[in-house]
């Protein structure tokens, strides 16, 4: 059923006054964020601040006292990692952390996300930064995903899943570099060495040159010179100083090993000796012998407080002294060789001290000079310990998990998403190079033309958000025009992938295939027009002349997007609400009541004339059509009858793709290959028809032939 041309230009003129009324709303309602004072919000965030600084400092850090107390740091993240969100521009935050570590808050002082600024309010961008509160900085932090590991899972912000992510890791890895500078926390992660354990069967005799020549048992020696030298500068300086001729002599001589090692202990100690320390030791617990001449490492501080105060053992990044009640006293050797000593002790590592056999440490002695009756100065040497491999099961290294990128971590995140959009680009390519075979079955066809449709609606398009828009076209432009980068694209490996599709079909074939298949608004509206073709609402279709004039429509407000793009992208992102993507995909209806209205209304006029935003006001649409004229293929058959006498396809085309002459127009095909299941149908194409018509004719006219020999 057609309605009367009045009645359509009254539903024309009503549109175009809500389209306008809408463009008002967006060009007035909306706002670019302005950048914020940092020091108010610093106040905030520290209200028991008494100073703050300037900010100064590699890197750019404000510090805050509370009197003479450092209580805090702040920074903003585009001074230390400026990482471009889904504007092309980063988003600035102000981050603060507590001497420990710990951050204190984090806020958004500039942003120029059009997702933001148009869609979803500022608040929520605010809630997501306040989850960092109470995090520390050494905290593995991710936004969504599955909770894996030790990794902290935020809360994303729908809608926004880009620019959340870019800010987590502008946030995280600006708060690293801040506190790798103060030393609050290591300037890199090590390597792990896990528990090794020392191998109890296995033993060689030997003498002790062998265990000192092969590093089972090292040597700390020192000089007076030595020790003088160390003490240079200080207060302690010409104290028990040596004179020129004592400087050569020996200051201290320690041996020192980890004497539960069979081959160091049973050598050193003797079979029963070792096998007694054995059954003393309890598990995890290790024994270390020290043997020493010349200054004590024992001291007498064992005998006041109890601990031994002039050594002590170094490993990782721990540090441990021994208590009188960990010594065991040695008063024999029973090895070749061995030299005598003043002092031959044991020290029983605990549990709880986490000794690792397999990783190197280092026996520290102290050396003290008092200056008076209760102050005095020390200094320390060091030596070195490496367990050998044939005394221990040593694990194989945990090599640190190596930090991935940005957009490493997005697309693995989204990896079900890319393989499930690849197989249903590789199920759409097949379908394109054997579409001649597939129109020739129409009911499988239309089947698999309409799932495929509701797949994109409902998994590219709600689930996914993969809905491509004007405001990506102009992003590019304004990346190729400055600092281009393909991380920026990157970023969102859905809308990556259908740009490569979009890129790749609209080459091969046009604007068709990526607007007839792969967009998510465009397919919503045609399953809308197929159920209401179903169910039998009347259609309305707007005379050639009309129609043809009105496809103009949308190239008009392509080049008016461009132009203010030029001028502000962020305004041009704001008019770019004429596509009604964002409201019915990346927001789900969930945004101010007049996007809602719109949205509406364009799906609404949709149940009575088929994709009417498409065919008139899609800006993307039209920026997609300029790639005809270098399209590579024309797959789309047609017949000399086409147009003339026959206009059986053009009739049917339910967009008004073809013109009256039979001419597909391939700016304005969806590619639905309804027109090349008519073409190869002899019971609907005429052509096809009148020659399925003669050839029936002529076996009706045909006489048989009669074998007479």
């Amino acid at each position: 059923m057609l309605f009367s041309l009045s009645y359509r230009n009254k539903q024309l003129t009503l549109f175009t006054v809500l389209l306008l009324c809408l463009v008002q709303f967006s060009a007035h309602a909306l706002f670019v964020s302005e950048p914020r004072d940092p020091l108010p919000l610093i106040n905030e965030i520290f209200p028991q601040a008494t100073k703050v600084s300037d900010k100064a400092g590699d890197p750019l850090v404000w510090t805050i006292y509370q009197q003479e107390e450092i209580i805090g740091y702040a920074f903003e993240t585009n001074d230390l990692a400026r990482i471009p969100a889904y504007s092309g521009e980063p988003v600035n935050m102000l981050v603060a952390i507590d001497p420990k570590g710990v951050y204190v808050g984090a806020k958004v002082l500039e942003h120029h996300e059009p997702i933001i600024l148009a869609g979803i309010p500022e608040k929520k961008l605010w809630a997501f930064s306040d989850q960092y509160s109470g995090l520390n900085v050494s905290d593995r932090l991710k936004v969504g995903g599955n909770k894996k590991g030790n990794t902290i899972h935020l809360d994303g912000l729908s809608g926004a899943t880009v620019t959340v992510m870019v800010m987590n890791v502008a946030i995280t890895k600006s708060a690293t570099i801040v506190a790798r500078s103060l030393g609050i926390i290591e300037a890199a992660e090590e390597i792990k060495q896990p528990m090794a354990t020392v191998l109890p069967e296995v033993y060689k005799k030997a003498d002790w040159q062998t265990l000192v020549g092969d590093g089972s048992v090292r040597k700390l020696y020192l000089n007076r010179k030595t020790v003088d030298e160390a003490f240079v500068g200080t207060e302690a300086e010409t104290i028990e100083q040596a004179t020129p001729e004592q400087k050569s002599d020996m200051f201290a001589e320690v041996y020192y090993a980890q004497a539960d090692i069979p081959t160091v202990g049973r050598n050193l100690l003797g079979d029963s000796e070792y096998q007694w320390l054995m059954k003393t030791l309890k598990p995890n617990e290790h024994a270390i012998i020290v043997l020493g001449n010349g200054y004590s490492f024992k001291g007498s501080g064992y005998v006041r407080g109890g601990i031994f105060d002039r050594i002590q053992i170094l490993q990782n990044d721990g540090a441990f002294a021994f208590r009188d009640l960990d010594q065991i006293r040695v008063t024999d050797l029973f090895i070749e060789g061995v030299p005598r000593f003043k002092e031959m002790s044991l020290f029983i590592v605990r549990e709880h001290q986490e000794f690792n056999p397999g990783v190197d440490w280092q026996f520290e002695l102290l050396v003290r000079r008092q200056i008076g009756a209760v102050d005095s100065v020390f200094t320390s040497f060091k030596g070195s310990y490496h367990g050998l491999e044939q005394y221990l099961n040593r694990p194989p290294l945990i090599l640190p998990e190596p930090e991935l990128t940005l957009t490493q971590q997005v697309w693995q995140d989204k990896r079900t998403e890319v393989v499930v959009l690849s197989i249903l680009m590789t199920l759409l390519l097949a379908s394109l190079f054997f579409q001649d075979i597939l129109v020739r079955h129409p009911t499988f066809m239309h089947n698999f033309r309409h799932s495929f449709l509701v797949i994109t609606v409902v998994f590219i398009g709600w689930s996914w958000g993969g809905q491509l828009s004007i405001v990506n076209v102009f992003t590019f432009l304004q990346a190729l025009v400055s600092d281009f980068s393909w991380d920026l694209f990157l970023l969102d490996p859905v809308i990556f992938m259908l740009w490569g599709a979009a890129a790749v079909t609209m080459l091969l074939w046009g604007r068709a295939v990526y607007c007839g298949w792969l967009c998510p608004f465009g397919a919503l509206q045609e399953l809308i027009n197929v159920f209401a073709r179903y169910i039998k609402i009347p259609q309305f279709e707007l005379p050639w002349a009309v129609h043809e004039r009105l496809w103009a429509i949308k190239y008009l407000i392509l080049l008016g997007l461009f132009a203010l793009s030029l001028d502000s992208l962020a305004l041009a992102e704001q008019f770019a609400e004429i596509e009604p993507f964002k409201t019915t995909f990346l927001l789900k209806f969930d945004r101010e009541w007049p996007f809602i209205l719109y949205a509406l209304i364009l799906l609404t006029i949709n149940v009575f004339n088929r994709k009417f935003f498409c065919r008139y006001l899609c800006p993307l649409g039209a920026a997609l059509s300029t790639s005809n004229s270098v399209r590579l293929f024309s797959w789309l058959r047609r017949r000399p009858e086409c147009g003339q006498p026959c206009k059986t396809c053009a009739k049917e085309c339910e967009i008004q793709a073809i013109n009256p002459d039979g001419e597909i127009n391939m700016r304005e095909c969806h590619y639905c290959l309804d027109c090349q299941v008519t073409y190869l149908n002899d019971d609907k194409c005429p052509p096809l028809k009148k020659q399925k018509y003669k050839k029936n004719k002529y076996k009706e006219q045909e006489i048989a032939a009669v074998n007479v020999g």
